[in-house]
């Protein structure tokens, strides 16, 4: 999760790798429906742009997220370039709407959710199908890439369906003890391979991995 907080500076979740609240602007209005666009010949990257502690949380134990940097860019104005939509399960979705102005607004975005019957949203769709069949199917289709957003649980599942195709990781420096994991939980190992690597002031490490 990373996003831009729109009251602060900066934070994961609103600036640098956690923007997770932003500056972004379309209106698109909720439909029960979900339509795809035509399919492509190139298939998109699902991208994972996330911040975590030393010991791999991406937020406290009550989803606490104030121990991310709030100041500078760590190059999230680029990435959101490269994407057009973005992902993430319910409780993250929930958590980004209480910084107030939706950080995604010029995304297409979709949320992943069990219950089927939730109201309509101006700026998200939600998706109670199955969530690899529905990404599969959404990578194959006409765009640019895809911002898996989180949290822990939809992380974890992608990771296992062998569907996520880069992780951009920007480790802060603080141990949180517990919290909610990067990936909630995984059956087997997962290999990358290592890119890129970024320090910024502070400490902040940035680690780009492509998948192995």
């Amino acid at each position: 999760m990373f996003w831009r907080v729109p009251s602060t500076p900066h934070h994961p979740v609103t600036s640098g790798p956690h923007r997770i609240a932003g500056n972004f602007y379309t209106i698109l209005r909720y439909r029960c429906r979900v339509l795809l666009p035509q399919k492509t010949n190139t298939m998109r990257k699902v991208k994972l742009y996330i911040a975590t502690s030393l010991d791999r949380y991406i937020a406290g134990p009550n989803g606490e997220i104030d121990w991310l940097f709030t100041e500078g860019e760590f190059g999230y104005d680029a990435f959101m370039e490269t994407v057009d939509t973005t992902l993430m399960g319910y409780e993250t979705y929930k958590l980004i709407e209480t910084f107030g102005d939706f950080p995604y607004k010029s995304q297409t975005n979709y949320v992943f959710t069990r219950n089927s019957n939730r109201p309509e949203a101006a700026y998200a769709q939600f998706i109670a199908s199955d969530v690899v069949a529905f990404v599969q199917a959404l990578k194959q289709q006409a765009g640019r890439d895809i911002f898996l957003v989180g949290g822990g649980q939809i992380n974890a599942i992608l990771l296992e369906a062998g569907l996520i195709d880069e992780l951009q990781v920007f480790v802060h420096p603080i141990i949180l003890g517990k919290g909610i994991p990067m990936f909630q939980s995984t059956e087997k190992p997962h290999p990358w391979q290592l890119v890129e690597t970024k320090t910024y002031e502070r400490g902040l490490v940035e680690l780009h991995y492509l998948k192995g």
